[in-house]
C-alpha cells in the first residue's frame, strides 16, 4: 500500500456508540466484590471501545459501559463487572442521567475513557453540513460534554481521563478533512485539560491508534451512504486489543505518558513520525528565531533523555 492511501485510511478510532442501559431477560453477572476501581468508557458496544471494556472488566475493575442499542446493553450487561448505560454523548439528557446512574452505584468514579467517535469521507469542499456536524457533536462535543459533566468525580478520586483520538490527531490527509478536524480537537483538549487537573492529582492521557478493526467505517456507510472503501479496508484491520492494553496503561501506570501512539504497523508508524518531522521543519524554516541543525538535534536528545528518566513504571493489574 502506498503512503498517500495509507494515510487516507488510517482512520483508527473508536466507534459511535451512545448507548444505554436496557433490561436483559435475565441479570446479569455478580460483580467481584474486590472490583474497587471504576471506569466509564464512552462507545463500548464493539471496536475498541468493547475491547477496553472487556479488559478492563477481566482484571478486576468495574466499566460502566455506555451504548446505545438495545441489544448492545444487553451483551454489555452478560459481562461480569459491567454495568451498562444508555449513553449517547450528543444528548445532554443521557449524560445526566449517566452521572446520576455512577453516584448511585457508589463506587465513584475513576477513569474516563472518551472512546466514543464517528467518521466521514469525503473531501472538505464536498462534506455536507449534517455530516460535518455529527463530527463534531460525536468527536468534539461529546468528549467536551462528558469531561465537564464527570469532572468532580473523577477529581475526588484523584483519577484519570483518557481520549481516543487517532494518528489524525496531528495529520490530515485528503478526504478525511473533518474527521481529522475533530482528532485535532482531542489533542488540545487533553493537553488544557492535562494542565488544568495537574494541580487537582488528575492525569489526562490521549491514544492515538492507527487503522484497527471497529465498526467506524460500517457505520458510516449506513449512517451517510459514504466510506465504502475506508468500511471494506478496516474490516481486514487488525483486532484493536492492542489499544486496550495501552489504554489499561494510561489508566493504572503510576506515571501515565500524555500521549500513546498505538500503530497496527511500521508503515503507519513512520507516516505518522515522520509528519510530526515535517511539521517541526515548516515551523522552524524561515522565521528570525530559527534553530540551526545542531540546536535541534540537541533539543531532540534533551527531549529523549528526558523521556527515559520518566519512563512509566508498570503496576500490576489487580483491580485494587
Amino acid at each position: 500500500m502506498n503512503v498517500s492511501l495509507a494515510r487516507f485510511l488510517s482512520i483508527s478510532l473508536a466507534v459511535l456508540v451512545v448507548t444505554g442501559c436496557a433490561r436483559g431477560p435475565s441479570p446479569a453477572p455478580a460483580p467481584n466484590p474486590t472490583a474497587t476501581k471504576a471506569v466509564l468508557v464512552t462507545g463500548a458496544s464493539s471496536g475498541i471501545g468493547r475491547k477496553i471494556t472487556e479488559r478492563l472488566a477481566a482484571e478486576g475493575y468495574f466499566v460502566y459501559a455506555g451504548a446505545r442499542s438495545d441489544n448492545d446493553l444487553r451483551a454489555l450487561r452478560a459481562i461480569r463487572n459491567v454495568q451498562p448505560l444508555r449513553l449517547d454523548v450528543t444528548k445532554p439528557q443521557d449524560i445526566d442521567a449517566a452521572v446520576s446512574a455512577v453516584k448511585r452505584g457508589g463506587r465513584g468514579l475513576y477513569g474516563l475513557v472518551n472512546n466514543a467517535g464517528i467518521a466521514t469521507t469525503a473531501t472538505v469542499l464536498d462534506t455536507k453540513m449534517a455530516e460535518f456536524d455529527a463530527v463534531m457533536s460525536v468527536n468534539v462535543y461529546g468528549p467536551w460534554r462528558m469531561t465537564r459533566a464527570f469532572a468532580p468525580l473523577i477529581i475526588a478520586s484523584r483519577g484519570r481521563m483518557i481520549n481516543i483520538s487517532s494518528i489524525n490527531g496531528f495529520d490530515a490527509p485528503a478526504r478525511l478533512g473533518a474527521y481529522s478536524m475533530s482528532k485535532h480537537a482531542l489533542e488540545a483538549l487533553t493537553d488544557a485539560l492535562a494542565e488544568e487537573l495537574a494541580p487537582m492529582g488528575v492525569q489526562v492521557s490521549v491514544i492515538e491508534p492507527g487503522t484497527f478493526k471497529t465498526e467506524i467505517g460500517a457505520n458510516e456507510v449506513h449512517r451517510a451512504g459514504t466510506g465504502a472503501q475506508v468500511a471494506k479496508f478496516i474490516s481486514h484491520a487488525k483486532d484493536p486489543a492492542e489499544v486496550a492494553a495501552v489504554v489499561d496503561k494510561a489508566l493504572f501506570e503510576s506515571n501515565p505518558k500524555r500521549r500513546y501512539m498505538v500503530a497496527p504497523d511500521a508503515q503507519q508508524a513512520s507516516v505518522a513520525i515522520q509528519s510530526q518531522i515535517e511539521h517541526l521543519v515548516e515551523i522552524n524554516s524561515n522565521q528570525p528565531y530559527a534553530y540551526d541543525r545542531d540546536a535541534l538535534v540537541k533539543q531532540l536528545d534533551d527531549a529523549l533523555q528526558q523521556a527515559r528518566n520518566e519512563r512509566p513504571v508498570p503496576v500490576a493489574a489487580s483491580g485494587q
